[in-house]
């Protein structure tokens, strides 16, 4: 069972007037959080979410996801800028109370950034947080507190590699029946690695190639498995830099493409809706047939400045707070479903972004 399946309730909901993509709406305190998205698609952003204590910092928040608790897990990035001791994964209570963290030891492997993907995946009545981080070249499973029950490095079985610091794990995904798991090289070599249930390698598949090679990656980011209801399950992975989402069996033959994505980071599912935290300013959420519902938070003006078109280049606004806007994004990196269909989306930007999407529809 994949980590979000308890999850996946139906998105079945009253159809409700459509609203325009952003909106003001007035909160508790007398503050104006936008809201975002249409129909029975419609999310009030709640930004800077998660009360952090004293003791941490943020750094750039890769990785979130829930468990069946419903506490929120977030991976964050802890270096190089001084934390890279701290824990690199922050634990939530639904309504943003910190109630702990854990990591140190992935954090202090170098001076490089460590925190990437987070998912939980049930086993056997028990929840498990399967982990990767990239530059220390590591992919871990854990319990809900840390405590580590295995880790993988560099799969030599493949025969690709030369150097176990060519093995950058950016992202992990699951079998649906045999609990076996794959991982996606995305920094690395651009193979996806497919694992048994033991953690014993199995195989391996796809490699570099450009837009004119299905079946190859330019930077395959995010893994996913598409089991919506009514579709074959297989694995959708993000193809970021060639901005699209590809298809494949789940013995990792080619099978389709998703073209007109933009910068795909990762993937969750609800139902029968698929969403893609877009690393270029905006959330996309798809019906079953892959057709666009709506870009929560998307304004094409928007995304050139935070794309910084025209200037001289480089994602400069990520390090500008005073920049940002209510409502929009700047780099989503994650985004996951609750139960109750709230998102949680963290943002690849310098001091770390955590956005709730409370669903008003």
């Amino acid at each position: 069972m994949n980590r979000r399946t308890f999850l996946r309730t139906s998105a079945a909901g009253t159809a409700a007037l459509a609203f325009p993509q952003i909106l003001g709406a007035q909160d508790k305190t007398g503050s104006k959080n936008a809201i975002i998205g249409k129909g029975e698609h419609t999310y009030e952003c709640l930004h800077n979410w998660g009360e952090l204590p004293s003791h941490l910092k943020w750094g750039e928040t890769h990785g979130v996801a829930v468990d069946a608790e419903g506490l929120i897990y977030v991976k964050n990035n802890t270096g190089p800028s001084g934390l890279r001791h701290q824990d690199c994964i922050v634990v939530f209570d639904p309504k943003g109370k910190f109630v702990r963290s854990f990591g140190n030891e992935y954090s202090a492997f170098n001076i490089h950034t460590v925190g990437h993907g987070i998912d939980v995946r049930l086993e056997d009545k028990t929840e498990y947080l399967y982990l990767t981080h990239t530059w220390a070249n590591l992919v871990t499973k854990t319990t809900l507190k840390g405590e580590i029950v295995w880790a993988l490095s560099t799969p030599w079985e493949s025969g690709i590699y030369q150097d176990p610091k060519q093995f950058i794990p950016t992202n992990v995904a699951f079998h649906p029946t045999d609990g076996g798991f794959y991982i996606a090289d995305g920094y690395g070599t651009g193979h996806i690695h497919r694992y048994d249930r033991k953690g014993k390698y199995v195989s391996t598949f796809g490699g570099k190639g450009g837009r004119d090679q299905h079946g190859k990656f330019a930077t395959p980011h995010g893994i996913w498995l598409d089991d919506r209801p009514g579709r074959v399950p297989q694995l959708c992975i993000c193809d970021r830099a060639n901005a699209r989402l590809e298809y494949f069996t789940l013995e990792g033959q080619y099978s389709s493409t998703i073209e007109g994505l933009s910068y795909p980071a990762h993937l969750d599912i609800r139902g029968d809706v698929m969403m893609c935290p877009d690393l270029h300013a905006r959330v996309s959420l798809f019906d079953k047939n892959n057709h666009l519902i709506t870009h929560l938070g998307f304004d094409q003006a928007w995304t050139d400045k935070v794309l910084n078109k025209g200037g001289q280049g480089g994602f400069i606004m990520r390090t500008k707070r005073e920049t940002w806007e209510n409502g929009r994004f700047i780099h989503p990196h994650d985004a996951c479903f609750d139960k109750d269909g709230n998102i949680f989306v963290v943002e690849w930007v310098s001091t770390g972004r955590v956005t709730k999407l409370r669903k008003v529809s």
